[in-house]
């Protein structure tokens, strides 16, 4: 998992993801016809309403045959997912209740293509796989990614590529490519994360080389992190490329100094996640790879900005990173 466990801001932000980017500045305004829209990544205008307009894709007859059948004939398909304070992954709409982001969108797809209605349900990091343990969950699409450890309780499709970003205050000509050019530097991360490890297994290399290892500092929420890196308390923020690509082209403050495969030297894979031998991670991987042939997946990263972390084929339980 390259994401922080998120939990449910209160109701007070006027728009969620004012809460997300904290010192931002940059807020929404209400489109042509009243929703709410932000300045995207690529500069396109975002919709942060409940009113989604979804990207949505037909049922494929062969493909959703393949669907176990007490599945099929529940008609739904149960998708856990966590949503919070870090677009574009998985965030609240403007009604605070609306799970939205690039993780909910590929999953409404997958669905689609499946003949199964989505349902959504928004939960905590840990209790997602607790979900997914007990089949409350059905799939899990969360910015998770393949690991070996996981794959021996789960079954993944993949559907993205992990990569992580190092994010600072913009104007400087610091850049980050590998572990030297963090030595001594101030560094936040979330606690049990693929980019603590990273960042840990960096600081190590440093000592050994004679440098100074880094201060490591931990926090869960966006806001906090971005109150630090705005009051110079770190220098920069290691976390997942999408929401700090997001915030940085939103917030107009920050930028991207160095980004880094959420794997390390593995190439790391966001997948669709299910209980191991259910009989879904197939007709994922099959949905997955009719959206890539149509080009809806593609629209829909392109929505969020997203379009370098595409993969060109899904795959069923590839390589993932290894146990630590």
């Amino acid at each position: 998992m390259s994401i922080l466990d998120r939990r449910r801001r209160p109701a007070a932000a006027a728009l969620t993801i004012v809460a997300a980017l904290a010192l931002a500045g940059c807020g929404g305004s209400a489109g042509a016809n009243g929703t709410s829209t932000a300045a995207g990544p690529s500069g396109q205008t975002v919709n942060l309403s409940p009113d989604q307009h979804r990207i949505t894709a037909d049922k494929v007859d062969g493909i959703a045959a393949e669907v176990p059948a007490d599945v099929r004939a529940g008609g739904r398909l149960v998708i856990g997912g966590t949503a919070g304070s870090v677009p574009p992954l998985g965030f609240y709409a403007t009604d605070d209740k609306t799970p939205i982001g690039v993780e909910n969108d590929i999953a409404w797809l997958v669905a689609g293509v499946l003949g199964l209605q989505p349902q959504l349900e928004v939960t905590s990091w840990e209790n997602l796989f607790v979900g997914l343990d007990s089949g409350k969950y059905q799939a899990g699409f969360s910015n998770i990614t393949v690991t070996e450890a996981r794959k021996e309780k789960y079954d993944f499709a993949t559907y993205r590529l992990d990569t992580l970003a190092f994010e600072a205050k913009k104007g400087g000509n610091w850049k980050v490519a590998g572990p030297k050019d963090v030595a001594g530097k101030t560094i936040a991360v979330g606690s049990g994360t693929n980019q603590e490890k990273i960042l840990v297994s960096w600081s190590q290399q440093d000592e050994r080389a004679g440098l100074k290892p880094v201060d490591i500092k931990y926090f869960q929420n966006a806001s906090d992190y971005y109150l630090a890196l705005q009051s110079g308390r770190i220098d920069a923020y290691l976390g997942p490329n999408p929401s700090a690509s997001y915030h940085a082209a939103t917030s107009g403050q920050t930028e991207i100094i160095g980004t880094q495969s959420g794997g390390g030297d593995l190439v790391g894979k966001i997948a669709a996640t299910t209980k191991k031998d259910n009989g879904l991670v197939k007709p994922f991987a099959d949905a997955l790879n009719e959206l890539i042939r149509n080009g809806k997946y593609a629209e829909v990263l392109k929505r969020w900005g997203l379009s370098n972390e595409a993969v060109p084929t899904s795959e069923v339980n590839p390589p993932g990173l290894p146990k630590s």
